[in-house]
């Protein structure tokens, strides 16, 4: 078996390492998750586990919080609560470990996105499920699986404009930015040598980025122009400028994904007032998406008028 072993300098450098950016890194995230990610992905790494396999294993934990929160019970929702917290873990160790060990990969990535639907699927099932057995009408499937679509769309654009920043900011490498016409001439490509599963998922990838790209119509226009005048390599003007205005939408893509929505969905359970998370989603991080929207299309059009009106 292969030892991974460290030295305390170099341990410092690779934590450093697994971090994507100090622009799109949450504060709870990095004191918080990042460390404990990074060590079970140190212990991952001497144990030959794969990234993929962290991910897996995650879903089930996060799946387990969903059915915790199914009971009004509040010691097990703490349990759930736990369970989710840990299943975070591992979505960060994934990352990490794949960053440490240099095993990076499409089918890792996608079912890096997949992991975090299957957990609030869950959870929202398991909600609603609650509600009714409190006496809430049929009707409360309606708050759920709208707060469950709103949530696939404000994790789809905070990831995807997280990836166009990086991308800015660390180029095609320190990014994981795909667009559809790319995977679509892949998928065709590959389709007769790949088995049914693979095949199935992606397309659903492929499906997920058009979903991005329909939302930031002005961002397409603007990054299709940048890939045709500057092949090799960005201007730095450009990435200073593109930085400075974008940074600020980093926190609003932080806000709409996990750690906010999980504080607060915590509190609800706590208050034994869950249907109000759903309220929450479908009011306030909807909200917070619009806005987030808006703003990035409003910088793309900036950005592609100027280039264009220099071509």
């Amino acid at each position: 078996m292969k030892e991974f072993n460290l030295t305390e300098e170099q341990s410092k450098v690779s934590f450093e390492n697994t971090l994507k950016s100090n622009d799109t890194e949450e504060k709870i995230d990095i004191y918080f998750y990042r460390p404990i990610g990074y060590q079970i992905a140190l212990f991952c790494a001497k144990l030959n586990i794969t990234p993929n396999t962290v991910t897996i294993v995650s879903i089930f934990f996060g799946v387990g919080a969903g059915i915790m929160f199914y009971f009004p019970d509040l010691w097990l929702n703490v349990i759930g609560m736990g369970l989710l917290i840990f299943a975070n873990s591992l979505d960060s160790a994934d990352g990490q470990l794949a960053r440490i060990t240099n095993n990076k990969s499409r089918l890792g990535r996608i079912l890096d996105g997949f992991a975090g639907d299957f957990w609030f699927a869950s959870i929202h099932i398991a909600i609603c499920l609650r509600l009714q057995n409190e006496g809430w009408p049929a009707w409360i499937w309606v708050l759920g699986v709208g707060a469950g679509v709103s949530h696939v769309f404000q994790s789809a654009m905070a990831d995807y404009y997280r990836n166009v920043h990086l991308f800015f900011i660390k180029g095609v490498s320190g990014s994981e930015l795909d667009n559809t016409a790319d995977l679509q001439r892949e998928y065709d490509r590959d389709a007769k040598q790949t088995n049914l599963f693979l095949r199935i998922v992606a397309k659903g990838y492929i499906n997920y980025t058009q979903l991005q790209e329909r939302c930031s119509p002005y961002l397409q226009k603007f990054l299709a122009l940048v890939k045709k005048k500057y092949a090799t390599e960005l201007p730095s003007e450009l990435i200073t400028e593109f930085r400075t205005l974008n940074k600020p939408l980093m926190k609003y893509t932080n806000i709409i994904q996990f750690n906010t929505r999980v504080i607060f969905l915590f509190l609800w359970l706590f208050l034994d007032e869950t249907w109000i998370y759903f309220v929450f989603d479908l009011v306030v991080l909807n909200s917070i998406l619009i806005y987030m929207v808006n703003r990035q299309e409003k910088i793309s059009r900036m950005f592609y008028e100027r280039l264009l009106a220099k071509a």
